[in-house]
Order: structure tokens, then C-alpha cells, then sequence
């Protein structure tokens, strides 16, 4: 009989151990089961104490289903309504990112061409590691600090993805300061930056240089490129040629008001300067935005981001509507969206595909773990996933439409080419973009709408970033969930003032340095640490039961190729040609010096170094063998607690034999086993078995093998 067999299999195996077969026998908390074999525990049950048997069981329908308003986890708590997750990581995963980079490397790798290896990068890294890191939270109910159960001695890539949310929320709040200051700037009958007739325009400000084709009837060109009609200044027809006879700079008047009056940005990082108090302000105001919508953590995001996840949407569809119809807007589309195949064939449009998805999905920080472990237990996370994915890609090239019918507006108005004015990050922002609508009728509206857009924008990517550091700090320290509203409050504190220097004339370069090395390539490396850990170390089959479990379906083996072979090659790859394309960091014309590009290697190594250090502090406390590969094996075995937070859930894993099915109300002795995969026996742990029931000769003989066993399974002791 297979639970015969099973009894069998635990006695022959401690026989090994032990070399005893008369002495030893199944523990009376181990109890064997002929209907679905395995080792289970007997333990008090929730209701009244009494002592059960505890058997996996499958589900019925009705008992997979959800019910919203009511928390599944009362202790850690749910979303609260049906869409808020599904918004919420929609708003996490499409940021500014969406709106201001991937409509300009479309333009700069092919046109529409790009759309080719973007789509194919999409499926092949995209939606596998999405779904995998997604599909993590859900299953455990943990923070990125947490999850790490399944392999302990992995912990620190959580904490290295609660870094990287921590400092990439500093200068992303920033980013959302500027855009306050923005918004509030736009309420005004003339927008401030439209013409160069102000106190703090220069004589390099565009309409004090017109270009013109200084045709024989306008005036004679000069090799300087300066078209004069004898004494009189035409205007400029070259400017390439102005720049480099007299090394001025040709400067739009918005140009002029980001460095000089939003930014009073100095001539770089060296000259760093003190905070300004308007900047500070909306600084400030940012972070009490984000302090009131995180005050009840997930129960008050959920609800903001039905507006901040579907705002931006309204907005661009108005923009683009509006745009579209505009002067020259066809011109600018055009240079979107015309292919150039012949880009294909260079590795480095391939790499800016890759690159691209995997940042703007939001991939190895931490966040889709946290938004995802607040779910219940059976959401469809990979039906989430996908309309997620599809959702951001949709994003990305609706968003180049809206964006290029207004450059090439602009680019009419100045008389110069599309790739002229085409940019990306805070110079499409905060440079061409309030150039691009000034021209319009109502322009100050346009201009609050489209800073407005931006703030909804960043503002969900800001929430989920903040709840990770949130999450990750009461997932260490539980005590501290009944004061969340404190918990926030002191977080939100603390990083406003140490984004105050951000603040100060030099403070744009610092957040340059801060984009290029806290979120560059060190979530390649956490993203290639998740991975591999998940698919090799804990398993992948083991893994695909997980979410078989919760989505009540097989997956089919897409995922498992995906995860063990596409996905870590695909971002090793990345990584690769990410340092072979290495530069030093540059803003504009402006060249960082090398102390600063230490500084953000120091900032980026800091992270990842939580890897290792904590792999050796997790090695060094475990002092059950004493061998330091022993150690290291030991650290590779799910703990006791690992899996489903709750224990009906939990009853469900019946895949794994002796899994604990209540780790926290259990006393006594429990038989823990981790398999390789669903039929191989990997490796085991038999931890807290009680003293009296080993004999001195079983303690000799596992301390001499340190771990290691002839069974197949290795045994530790907790007294």
C-alpha cells in the first residue's frame, strides 16, 4: 500500500542515519495515509485544540472563488476591490518611461522597424519575468524582504530590490516636484517660457537667432553661419556651423526657463549650490501627496490609482486627438513610424528592445512582488499579467503618436527637422513639450493637462515603490503593522530630506547619476539573481506546482523554457552589452567628472553587495554542520514557514511530502522535504526533532556527514 511504502521509505532512511533498523520507528506526530501518500503532521486544530490529521485536499469550484470587501489574510490584508490590483500594477508597470524614452528610441532604432524586436523582447523576457515575479508574491503573500523562504541564503536580492525602490524613489519624487512646479507655472494667461523677451532670457535664445535660408534677396551668408543684410543681423543659416565658429548654443526660450528659473541649474555637479525654496515646496508638497494616498497602505492606493491609472489615458487620447489635426503633425508621425528594416540587422537596436522592456515593466525592483502578495490566493495572476504587459506595450506606442504629432508641429513653427527636436527624458519634457504646446490655442491649458498627465503618470510607479519599502520594512519587523500610518509618515520624512539636495542648483545632475547606476544595471543583475534562484535552486517544476495551485490549471512548458533558459540568457546578454557599451555619464554637452561616475558605481555596488554579504551572514549563523558547503546546502532548503500564508491553502501542496501545513501553531517535531522537482527527491531538512528521540549515535553520525546523505535526504536538528 503507498502509505505503507511511504512509512517504509522514512524508517529505511533514518536507518542509514542512525544504523539502528530495531530502534527506530515513525514519530507520533508523522502519520502515514493510504488515500494520498505522504508524510504529515499531526498538530491542534484552529477550532478547538484537538489533535488532527491534517490531509491535502483539492478544492472545489466554489471554494476557488473570490470575494471582494472582505480580507482573505485578515492579518496582512487584501486589495479591496476587484480591479484595484490589476490597476495598480497597470499604473506601476506604464510610467514616465512610457511617454518620454520609447517614443524616441522608435525613432532613433528603425521607425516602426523597432517595433519588431520590441514585440519579440516582449514575449521572450517581458511577460515570462513579469508573470514569474508576480506569480512569487501571490503565492507566498510576502514583501520582496520575505519571499526569500523558499531559499534563505538568497535573502539578500530582496533586500537589494528594497534599495533600488528606496533611491529610485528619491529622485523619482523629484522628477514629480519638477512636474508640480510645472503645473502650477502653466496657470497664467501667457506661459512664462514662450518668448525670449524676459529678465533671464540670453542672446542665444532662439528668436534672438531666427533661422532662415538667407536666400540672395534676404542676405549674404557668412562661413560662420550668420546670414547678414550688410550691417544687419538676418538670423542663422547654419547653426551647426554658429555652434562651432563661435561656440554658442542656439537655446529655446523653454530651454532657458528649465535651466535658469525652474532649475537655476548650475555649470555642473561640481558647483552644486544650496536648495531652492520653491523646489523644496513642491518637493514637499510630492511627498505629502504620497504620504495621504500610502496613510492606510494598499487600502487607500487602491482606490487612488482607479483615478491615477485611468487619467492619463483620458489625457493622451485628448492630446492626441487635438495633435493629430495640427499643422505638420504628419511630418513628425512619419519619422515615428517609418521602418528602416536595414536597423534590424545592428545588435544594438536588439539590445535597446530589451533594455526598454525591462524597465519599463518594472522588472527585478521589488514592486510586482509586493503589489502581487497582496492578493488572494487564487487571482488569476496570469490573466493579470498578460493584460498588463499588453497594456504597457499599447502604452508605449499609442504614447509615440501623441508625442510626435506635436514635434512635428514644433518642428514646423521652428523650421528646422523632425530629429532636430526629437529627445527623450527631461529635455521631452520639460524642454520641448511646453515649446510644442505654447503654440497652441489655450496653450496654458494644454500645458496643465499635459503636467498633470504626468504626475498621475508617475505618481502610481511612486506609490508602488514607496509600498515596497513599506512592505518590506513590516514584513521584517511585524510588530509595526498595527502603526503603518507612522511607519509611512517616518519614510516620507526621512526621504524628503535626504532629497533635499536634489533640490539645489546641481541637484539635476545628481539625479542623472542616480538614474544612470541605482536603476541601470544593477536590476539586471538582481532580475539574473531572481531567476536562476527560482528555476534552479528551488526548482522550476516545484515552482510551475505553485502556480498550478493557485490558478487551479496546468501551465504549459513555454514558461519553464522561458525561465530556465530564455530569460537568464536574454538579461546576461543584456548585461553584457550594457558594459561594452560603456560611457561616462553625460547631461546634454555635459561631461561628468570621473569622481561622480564613482559615486554612482559606489551607490550601485553598495546594492548589490547586499547579495553576498548577506549570503555569508546567512552561512555563518548556521551552525547545524560544519562544513561550509553543508552550510550552504542547509541555506538552500525552504524553511518551515515557507508557502501560502494561510493554512486551507497551504493544505493544498500536496506535492511536496511533509510539507508543514501549520508551521506556527505547531510544538512539537515536523519532517520537512524540498524536492528538485515534483517526482526527485532533492535534498531535506528534519528540523526540531526533539532531543529525546535521537539517539547519541544519530547526532555522531549526522554531525560526521555533515548534511550530506546516503538516502537522498539530509537531516538538521533544532533542539
Amino acid at each position: 500500500m503507498p502509505g505503507l511504502q511511504r512509512k517504509e521509505k522514512w524508517e529505511s532512511s533514518m536507518s542509514d542515519i542512525t544504523g539502528d533498523t530495531a530502534s527506530v520507528s515513525v514519530p507520533p506526530d508523522l502519520l502515514t495515509n493510504n488515500i494520498d501518500p505522504g508524510v504529515y503532521r499531526k498538530g491542534p486544530s484552529a477550532s478547538n485544540g484537538a489533535s488532527q490529521v491534517t490531509i491535502a485536499t483539492e478544492e472545489t469550484e466554489d471554494s476557488r472563488k473570490q470575494i471582494f470587501g472582505k480580507d482573505e489574510n485578515e492579518e496582512r490584508g487584501n486589495w479591496t476591490g476587484r480591479f484595484d490590483f490589476l490597476l495598480s500594477l497597470l499604473g506601476y508597470a506604464v510610467g514616465l518611461g512610457n511617454v518620454w524614452r520609447f517614443p524616441y528610441l522608435c525613432y532613433r532604432n528603425g521607425g516602426g522597424a523597432f517595433l519588431i524586436p520590441f514585440v519579440l523582447m516582449m514575449i521572450l523576457v517581458g511577460v515570462p519575468l513579469f508573470f514569474m515575479e508576480a506569480a512569487l508574491g501571490q503565492f507566498c503573500s510576502s514583501g520582496p524582504m520575505t519571499c526569500w523562504r523558499f531559499a534563505p541564503l538568497f535573502k539578500g536580492v530582496g533586500i537589494a530590490m528594497v534599495a533600488v525602490s528606496a533611491l529610485t524613489s528619491l529622485y523619482y519624487n523629484m522628477i514629480l516636484a519638477w512636474s508640480y512646479y510645472y503645473f502650477f507655472a502653466s496657470f497664467t494667461s501667457d506661459l512664462p517660457w514662450v518668448s525670449c523677451d524676459n529678465s533671464w532670457n540670453t542672446r542665444d535664445c532662439s528668436t534672438m537667432l531666427p533661422l532662415t535660408d538667407c536666400a540672395d534677396s534676404v542676405g549674404q551668408k557668412y562661413d560662420n553661419g550668420t546670414c547678414l543684410n550688410g550691417d544687419t543681423f538676418v538670423g542663422l543659416w547654419d547653426v551647426k556651423k554658429f555652434t562651432s565658429a563661435t561656440g554658442r548654443k542656439r537655446k529655446l526660450a523653454s530651454e532657458e526657463y528649465w535651466e535658469k528659473i525652474a532649475l537655476d541649474q548650475s555649470s555642473g555637479i561640481e558647483d552644486f549650490g544650496q536648495p531652492k525654496w520653491d523646489l523644496v515646496l513642491c518637493l514637499m508638497l510630492a511627498w505629502i501627496v504620497c504620504f495621504l494616498c500610502l496613510i492606510k497602505g494598499i487600502k487607500s492606493t487602491g482606490k487612488v490609482v482607479y483615478f491615477t491609472a485611468v487619467f492619463p489615458y483620458v489625457v493622451l487620447l485628448i492630446l492626441f486627438f487635438n495633435g493629430i489635426f495640427l499643422s505638420n503633425a504628419g511630418e513628425g508621425i512619419y519619422f515615428y513610424i517609418v521602418p528602416d528594416f536595414s536597423r534590424l540587422l545592428d545588435a544594438g537596436v536588439w539590445k535597446d528592445a530589451a533594455v526598454q522592456i525591462f524597465f519599463s515593466m518594472s522588472i527585478a525592483g521589488g514592486g510586482l512582488v509586493t503589489l502581487s502578495s497582496y492578493n488572494r490566493f487564487h487571482n488569476n495572476i496570469l490573466l493579470d499579467s498578460i493584460i498588463v504587459s499588453i497594456g504597457d506595450t499599447v502604452t508605449c506606442i499609442f504614447a509615440g503618436f501623441v508625442i510626435f504629432s506635436y514635434l512635428g508641429h514644433m518642428a514646423g513653427e521652428l523650421n528646422v527637422k523632425v530629429e532636430d527636436v526629437a529627445q527623450s527624458g527631461a529635455g521631452l519634457a520639460f524642454v520641448v513639450y511646453p515649446t510644442a504646446v505654447a503654440s497652441l490655442p489655450a496653450s496654458p491649458f494644454w500645458s496643465a493637462l499635459f503636467f498633470f498627465m504626468l504626475i498621475t503618470l508617475g505618481l502610481d510607479s511612486q506609490f508602488a515603490m514607496l509600498e515596497t519599502v513599506l512592505t518590506g520594512v513590516m514584513d521584517q519587523y511585524p510588530t509595526l503593522r498595527p502603526h503603518k500610518t507612522l511607519v509611512i509618515l517616518a519614510i516620507s520624512i526621512v526621504f524628503f530630506i535626504i532629497g533635499l539636495p536634489l533640490c539645489a542648483p546641481g541637484g539635476v545632475y545628481l539625479v542623472q547619476i542616480l538614474d544612470n547606476y541605482v536603476g541601470g544595471w544593477t536590476l539586471l543583475i538582481i532580475g539574473f539573481a531572481e531567476v536562476t534562484c527560482i528555476s534552479y535552486v528551488y526548482g522550476v517544476n516545484r515552482f510551475i506546482r505553485d502556480i498550478e495551485i493557485m490558478l487551479g490549471k496546468k501551465m504549459i512548458i513555454w514558461w519553464k523554457i522561458c525561465w530556465m533558459v530564455i530569460s537568464p540568457i536574454a538579461i546576461l546578454l543584456i548585461f553584457i552589452a550594457t558594459f561594452v557599451e560603456y560611457e561616462a555619464s553625460t547631461y546634454g554637452d555635459y561631461t561628468f567628472p570621473a569622481w561622480a561616475d564613482a559615486l554612482g558605481w559606489i551607490m550601485a555596488v553598495a546594492i548589490i553587495l547586499a547579495i553576498p554579504i548577506t549570503m555569508l551572514y546567512q552561512v555563518n549563523k548556521e551552525d547545524e554542520v560544519t562544513s561550509f558547503w553543508g552550510k550552504i546546502k542547509l541555506q538552500c532548503i525552504p524553511s518551515r514557514e515557507w508557502g501560502p500564508a494561510l493554512v486551507r491553502h497551504r493544505e493544498l501542496v500536496d506535492y511536496v511530502d511533509g510539507f508543514v501545513q501549520d508551521p506556527w501553531a505547531e510544538k512539537g517535531a515536523f519532517v520537512n522535504y524540498a524536492y528538485k522537482s515534483d517526482s526527485e527527491l532533492r535534498t531535506g531538512s528534519l528540523r526540531s526533532l526533539e532531543a529525546s528521540r535521537l539517539s547519541a549515535r544519530m547526532k555522531k553520525s549526522f554531525a560526521s556527514s555533515n548534511g550530506s546523505t546516503r538516502t537522498g535526504i539530509s537531516y538538521e536538528t533544532h533542539v
